[in-house]
Order: C-alpha cells, then sequence, then structure tokens
C-alpha cells in the first residue's frame, strides 16, 4: 500500500484525538487499537492504560480513558474513568479541543456538571449538581462564556436558594433569596451589578452560617496539595472547582480565588477514612465547622 492510499484510508475513519504521550498497544477484532502512522500521529481507537505517571492510583493495565484520533488530535466523544472503574467525565472533541456538549461525574457515579464546552469555556445551559445528588446550580452562559440570563442556587436539600437574573456577568434587575425550608428570605434590586439598598429588603433573618462575621486574624484557606485534584475539567484558579483527594474523597468544594479556597469547604478524614470534619470558609479564612449530616457521610 502505497503512502497516498494509507493516508486516504485513515481520513476516511471517524477517530479521535488525545493529549497521552504513551499507550500500550492492544489488538481487536472491531478495529484496530492505539495504532501510529508513518507520520508519527496518533489515528483510530486509542485506550489509555495504566501505568501512567501523571495518573497515579490505576492499577497496572487498568483503563483510564479511550476515544478516537484523526491525525494526531481527538475527535468525537472521549471517556475517562475514576480509578474505582466509574466513569469520571464524557467529552466531546473537534480537532483536539473539546467542543460541544460534556459531562463530569463524582467518584460514586453521580453527575457532577453538565453543559458545553467551547475551547476553554461553557455556553449555553450549565447545571451543577451537590454531591449528594440534588441540583446545585442552573446558569446560563453566553458565547464568549459569560453568565447571562436567568441563574439559580440550590440548597445541598435541593430548595431554591437564589433566583437572579444577570446580564454579561453581572446581577440585573430583582433577586430573590430563599431560607433552605423554603421561605422568601431577601429581595434585591440590582443595577449593573451594584445593589440598590433603598429598594432591596430582607424578610427574615440571615441564617447564622450565612452571617458569621470572619475574623480577620482567622487562619487562611490552605493551598491545593499536589495530591489534591479536580476530575475531568481544568482546576479554575479564579471559579468554582471540586477537588478529591488521592483516595477518590471529596477535599475541596467551593469558589476558588487566585488558586486558594475562597467560598467553601474543606473536608478532613479520620485514620479509618471516616469523614470527620467540615471547615468552612469565607472570604478566605476559616469561619468554623458545619455539622456532618448522614449526606455527608454517604
Amino acid at each position: 500500500m502505497d503512502r497516498h492510499t494509507l493516508l486516504l484510508g485513515f481520513g476516511l475513519t471517524l477517530v479521535l484525538g488525545a493529549h497521552v504521550s504513551w499507550a500500550q498497544a492492544i489488538s481487536s477484532p472491531q478495529d484496530t487499537l492505539n495504532q501510529v502512522d508513518e507520520m508519527g500521529r496518533k489515528q483510530g481507537y486509542w485506550k489509555i492504560i495504566a501505568p501512567k505517571a501523571e495518573k497515579p492510583g490505576y492499577e497496572d493495565g487498568q483503563l483510564i480513558e479511550e476515544g478516537r484520533y484523526t491525525g494526531g488530535k481527538r475527535v468525537g466523544a472521549w471517556k475517562r474513568y475514576w480509578p474505582n472503574g466509574k466513569v469520571m467525565s464524557e467529552v466531546s472533541y473537534r480537532m483536539g479541543v473539546p467542543r460541544g456538549e460534556y459531562k463530569t461525574y463524582y467518584p460514586n457515579g453521580r453527575v457532577e456538571e453538565h453543559g458545553t464546552w467551547d475551547l476553554d469555556r461553557n455556553t449555553g445551559t450549565f447545571k451543577r449538581w451537590h454531591p449528594n445528588g440534588k441540583l446545585a446550580q442552573d446558569f446560563v452562559f453566553n458565547t464568549f462564556g459569560v453568565r447571562d440570563g436567568q441563574q439559580k442556587y440550590y440548597h445541598e436539600n435541593g430548595q431554591l436558594a437564589v433566583d437572579v437574573n444577570v446580564k454579561q456577568g453581572r446581577e440585573e434587575g430583582e433577586m430573590k433569596r430563599y431560607t433552605p425550608s423554603g421561605e422568601l428570605q431577601q429581595v434585591a434590586q440590582f443595577n449593573n451589578g451594584v445593589i440598590d439598598p433603598a429598594k432591596s429588603r430582607f424578610l427574615k433573618p440571615v441564617p447564622e452560617a450565612e452571617d458569621v462575621k470572619v475574623d480577620a486574624s482567622a487562619p487562611l484557606a490552605p493551598e491545593v496539595q499536589p495530591t489534591e485534584r479536580t476530575n475531568a475539567v481544568v482546576f479554575r484558579e479564579n471559579g468554582y472547582n471540586t477537588l478529591y483527594d488521592k483516595q477518590l474523597r471529596l477535599s475541596q468544594q467551593g469558589e476558588f480565588l487566585n488558586g486558594r479556597l475562597w467560598d467553601g469547604k474543606r473536608y478532613s478524614y479520620d485514620a479509618n477514612g471516616i469523614l470527620s470534619r467540615i471547615q468552612v470558609y469565607k472570604g478566605g479564612r476559616y469561619a468554623g465547622d458545619a455539622v456532618i449530616t448522614e449526606e455527608d457521610l454517604k
């Protein structure tokens, strides 16, 4: 077979590209796996198998991710797996970059995020769930990756927490805040991201957990450790992250600023691997401990 015929054959095959430098060759009657063409480009269906130094925690021979390449670039649907074998993410690629629908999952199999990527930004509808499976955020992003439209936040028990309209990344118009029991707590009016105190009022006292005044001398949130990682999404130095330790346990979750937890929770475990403490951070400083619920222990 001459070079032209070989390349034409690869061009007609639906394949995906990956950001990996090594994988063990495997054969299959349905497809030829882990092939490289004469120009050194990955082609066809690939399975990325452990061990890989940059992806610890997997047993030798365990599947890490799989999908198709064309011309050395990912295309179509790629799946990545947690070391426990459950799906970590399902991401659509076009010519090597994330474009289209994606889902990420917690290690227990529950969905964490569902949205649409265009390069490195979310576009269109976006949903995020709490670890207990309850909806946490229901957002809308414009084509530039900026929140634009009606945005909703939910408490961990599933009750609506905040309902607000956002215009090009800034709150605009009326915002309503609700207590975890579903009672209307606050009505506020915004103009280009700035609250109008004259048209805003509290109907219910702010719960103690939200009204806490953080001591300016309180310890800063600890730096993210090398052993802590996100699942399939890139760590957002400024934005929302869910981090796991090397045992795949939830370690940090919340809004980050300059790479450090700003508003969120940090989880600690005892020698037996049982959740023993949930530290709450506000404004980047320790604000107190949260009550550990049965849902937290699942």
